[in-house]
């Protein structure tokens, strides 16, 4: 075939290393003019591509390269998501990328991915072991005297079939989505490759959280046992707060005499850093009525923490929050985790996630006669009928005397502190 061009080519011409190339001249995003090539094994191949890009070309700006993925997504996690996302959320984007994006897809031109190559990367994300693809039994050392810190698995031929869940893999997939997202909005590709990979809605795993009578047995056993938690773990039964509000609560936020506690922050270890941010959503900033039960609780705390910092002398760190060590200082969230487990065994009842305390909170209300109208603000619920659903289920009558029992017993022992 003659290297000519025919009429409406435009600027298409064999290479000498062979085959055959085109450019148009194109707006870039920032606003300057340049050329931009595509190639080809043969004319009608690089015709086709010339014809789109000049489409593109009269459509906006066109961008004359493209980084790697890899290179995009550590802009992106730089510029945009540090900047302008919360925290917690920031870290899991950071996850995400360097866990499982990156490894898979990070060598990937930004405008050369493909809905294949996005396929193909979940597909491996689920099939795949972790422990193997990401070298976690190779990182541990082959003699420890710890034999749980030896190496026992994918290292020494032994794979341990460490695979993602259906949610991770989603969670990963709509990372990828969210970046891409922000590269079509700074116009450096056209589609959204990773929102057209469709994937299966991951099964809600069914949970079981306490009874009320488990409920009551675990303060019990806590109040009984004189455990320093004891009133985190009335504020998470009964007011349904999560662990970082109770970690973050700090003194200024609750007014006993009013009986009224301000959930406006929440202390997180984010990047091996503790940090004491706003809390998750607008939704769950709110003021709530204390239930006799938690006065009483935080009376008896603050009568705890009193004389932790008359023993701890010049030891102790004034930081103003509820819960503290022996020294004043935030208590750590993975302890407080362990903590609440060792009282679930103390305590002889189901070892259950932490989180799931939510869940038990509005039959604990309902046993505590709080009214619903009340219950629906603190649990911050935009609806009555979600509060009311929990209200079905009521207590026994015995349960009832016995939470009333135990809030009056704390209350009668809990002395009035002095101003």
């Amino acid at each position: 075939m003659s290297g000519k061009r025919s009429n409406g080519e435009g600027s298409i011409y064999p290479r000498k290393q062979g085959g055959f190339a085109a450019y148009v001249w194109v707006t870039k995003p920032d606003g300057t003019r340049d050329r931009k090539y595509v190639y080809g094994k043969t004319r009608a191949e690089v015709h086709e591509k010339w014809l789109k890009l000049h489409s593109a070309a009269k459509a906006g700006p066109v961008a004359t390269s493209a980084p790697t993925l890899g290179g995009y997504l550590d802009y992106w996690l730089r510029e945009v998501v540090n900047p302008n996302l919360k925290p917690k959320t920031a870290e899991t984007y950071e996850m995400h990328v360097r866990l499982y994006i990156a490894p898979g897809l990070g060598s990937k031109r930004l405008d050369k991915l493909t809905v294949r190559d996005v396929r193909e990367w979940t597909n491996k994300l689920l099939e795949g072991c972790q422990c193997c693809i990401q070298g976690k039994d190779a990182a541990r050392p082959v003699n420890h005297r710890d034999p749980k810190r030896r190496r026992r698995c994918c290292a020494i031929g032994r794979c341990c079939d460490q695979r993602l869940s259906q949610r991770t893999v989603r969670d990963a997939r709509n990372t990828l989505r969210s970046a891409l997202t922000n590269a079509m909005a700074e116009e450096l590709i056209t589609k959204n490759l990773a929102a057209l990979v469709k994937l299966r809605a991951p099964r809600r795993v069914p949970r079981r959280p306490w009874s009320v009578e488990e409920a009551k047995t675990f303060l019990e056993s806590a109040r009984r046992d004189g455990d320093p938690l004891y009133p985190a773990y009335v504020l998470i039964l009964v007011l349904g707060l999560r662990r970082g509000e109770v970690l973050g609560l700090g003194w200024d936020s609750v007014d006993l005499d009013t009986e009224l506690l301000t959930v406006e922050a929440q202390l997180q270890r984010i990047r091996r850093q503790l940090v004491h941010d706003e809390t998750k959503t607008d939704a769950s900033t709110a003021v709530l009525p204390l239930p006799d039960i938690c006065t009483a609780a935080l009376r008896l705390r603050r009568q705890v923490q009193a004389s932790a910092k008359q023993a701890a002398g010049v030891l102790w760190s004034e930081l103003g929050f509820v819960f503290t060590t022996r020294t004043g200082s935030p208590v750590e969230p993975r302890n407080f985790n362990r903590s609440f487990k060792r009282r679930c065994e103390l305590a002889g009842v189901r070892v259950i996630r932490l989180h799931d305390t939510r869940h038990t909170c509005g039959s604990l209300l309902a046993a505590l006669d709080v009214h619903p109208r009340i219950a629906m603000q603190i649990l911050r619920h935009s609806k009555i009928a979600v509060t009311m659903e929990i209200y079905t289920h009521v207590p026994s009558e015995a349960t009832r005397r016995a939470l009333k029992k135990l809030g009056q017993h704390i209350t009668a022992e809990a002395p009035e502190q002095p101003e």
